[in-house]
């Protein structure tokens, strides 16, 4: 029988009916291996388990979470369970599902975790549970990009921020929201850097072929997304802009074709889309030259005049402000993937692997 070291960190992880299986379950090993997995691969004698995860939810009656996965509670919120680190991981929510009013005892409960010390983390669209609790008001956070709008309408006094796979809401990192869909990777290798040791995490990252996503959300982002919205004259514009974003003098032929003063349509589109006219051509111009650096082989320079950008210069610059790379890279990065003869290139696990404790 593993061991359990007396001195092991004390984790809970939130299950609802709304929680993905995958990263639920997959948190669960990660974090449950560490001190014994790499150990015993290798020869060496365990120390036993460094953080002992459990699973919280409203009561300990089993139920199913997403996909009919099967959930069986450790403890319930009635014993009001204490622990080192509580963790939200992702649910299965769409764009738009706001949670605020829902699992009041629930939110009540991380309140009353982090007023006690505990630090909180979340995994994806977990920090929308996290908005849901207040704790985040006033604070930087992170959660897959698809969630931008969500946090934009609902949360505006949370500092989302799309890009970086970890955001850190305090300066004692008691509050961590990590990205998209398998950002809990990273939030695994983070925590167990952090409570384990930096040898640890790179250790286990090792063993389960973790991949520290370094670059962020925004190569893996769409820049454009169309929002729901009640503006005809605004619709209007969007759908005859995705057939003629190219052209030259694209702005001032969507000004005229929409038969109202500039200035009003700029408003009115900033206000429907979230997004001002120019950002939105300029977001379905990149949109085509990422697919063109996954999909052709065109030089660098001849994608850039398809999409409208004579000024090679300006489209380099204006590619890497909004994707994290510069074309070439972008195009090593994702090409493999569209090319079924090549395998992707994964970046190494250990990069800033000194830093993740942070």
């Amino acid at each position: 029988m593993d061991k359990k070291s007396p001195s092991a960190v004390e984790a809970l992880i939130v299950a609802v009916p709304e929680t993905a299986g995958s990263a639920l379950y997959g948190m669960i090993d990660v974090l449950a291996s560490t001190g014994q997995i790499w150990q015993q691969l290798v020869g060496r004698e365990s120390s036993g388990h460094l953080i002992k995860p459990r699973i919280v939810s409203l009561s300990v009656a089993p139920f199913v979470c997403g996909h009919g996965i099967p959930i069986h509670p450790d403890v319930g919120l009635q014993s009001d369970p204490s622990a080192d680190i509580v963790i939200l991981p992702e649910m299965w929510l769409a764009p738009d599902d706001d949670m605020r009013g829902r699992y009041p005892e629930l939110l009540d409960w991380i309140r009353r975790r982090y007023k006690s010390g505990s630090s909180i983390y979340s995994a994806c669209s977990g920090s929308i549970l996290l908005a849901a609790s207040g704790l985040l008001a006033g604070r930087e956070a992170t959660s897959h990009w698809g969630y931008e709008d969500l946090f934009r309408t609902s949360y505006p006094d949370v500092h989302f921020r799309a890009e970086p796979n970890l955001a850190f809401a305090d300066s004692a990192g008691r509050i961590v929201t990590a990205g998209g869909t398998t950002s809990w990777h990273d939030l695994a290798i983070h925590i167990i850097s952090r409570y384990c040791s930096p040898g640890e995490a790179l250790r286990i990252a090792k063993v389960y072929l973790l991949k520290w996503h370094s670059e962020g959300q925004l190569p893996y982002a769409s820049l454009v997304r169309r929002q729901s919205h009640a503006d005809s004259v605004v619709r209007s514009c969007e759908d005859w802009l995705e057939d003629h974003y190219c052209e030259p003098g694209v702005l001032a032929s969507a000004v005229d074709r929409a038969k109202i003063p500039e200035r009003t349509l700029k408003r009115r589109f900033k206000t429907a889309t979230g997004a001002t006219l120019l950002q939105y051509i300029q977001n379905l111009r990149l949109e085509e030259a990422k697919r063109l650096l996954e999909t052709e082989t065109f030089p660098i320079e001849d994608i850039s005049n398809r999409i409208g950008y004579e000024n090679i210069a300006f489209f380099r610059r204006l590619f890497r402000r909004s994707t994290g790379l510069t074309p070439g890279q972008y195009r090593r990065m994702f090409r493999p993937v569209a090319d079924a003869n090549k395998l992707p290139a994964y970046a190494d696990t250990s990069t800033s692997m000194s830093a993740l404790g942070r």
